[in-house]
């Protein structure tokens, strides 16, 4: 469950700084799914230098991907690791900096009301059990706080620029692990 401030007492807290507060009176209703790798399809350090990217502690000479990326500013509220792990860097009271330019059922700046949870992955390999069954967790979670939350990928609100989750996020036992209403999944359940 959420505490007050917006934090699961479960996940590993990561503080980052990439976050703001949200508009007045808006509170989140809907949940940003997305992959990320670092380096991109390398998943041997455990989420090691996704936690550095969000937390501005990237070095760049570590890997020549990472000279790219220097200087972004990104966030998320919550990652999921391939072992199962939870990590969350911004309350969900916040505004985590993972959406960029989007626009849900016509409402722009996805960032002002949503929360966004980044699974490890490189839309190229299917996610692994262990995240599948944190995500359900995790919604399970957030959905007391927010009963009304919605779901979308990436790609449903920015898919100009983006494509994850990508096709390997399996949204039919996502939608059956978590019972979420079709209603709330405005997207379908197809991959995509």
């Amino acid at each position: 469950m959420l505490d007050p401030e917006g934090w699961i007492g479960s996940a590993k807290w990561r503080l980052s700084p990439n976050q703001d507060v949200r508009p007045e009176n808006i509170s989140p209703d809907l949940v940003v799914i997305h992959h990320i790798s670092l380096p991109p399809s390398n998943f041997k350090n455990n989420g090691r230098f996704i936690i550095d990217f969000f937390q501005n502690k990237l070095d760049p000479n570590a890997h020549p991907y990472f000279a790219e990326i220097l200087g972004q500013k990104v966030s998320s509220h919550f990652l999921i690791t391939r072992s199962g792990e939870l990590l969350q860097f911004v309350s969900t009271q916040n505004k985590a900096w993972h959406a960029g330019v989007s626009s849900f059922m016509s409402r722009e700046k996805c960032n002002d009301f949503s929360i966004g949870i980044e699974l490890e992955g490189d839309g190229e390999s299917a996610f692994e059990g262990a995240q599948y069954t944190t995500l359900t967790s995790l919604v399970k979670k957030l959905e007391v706080s927010y009963p009304n939350l919605q779901f979308a990928g990436h790609s449903d609100i920015a898919p100009d620029r983006k494509t994850d989750p990508g096709i390997f996020f399996d949204w039919q036992k996502f939608q059956k692990e978590t019972a979420i209403s079709p209603k709330n999944l405005p997207y379908g359940v197809s991959s995509r």
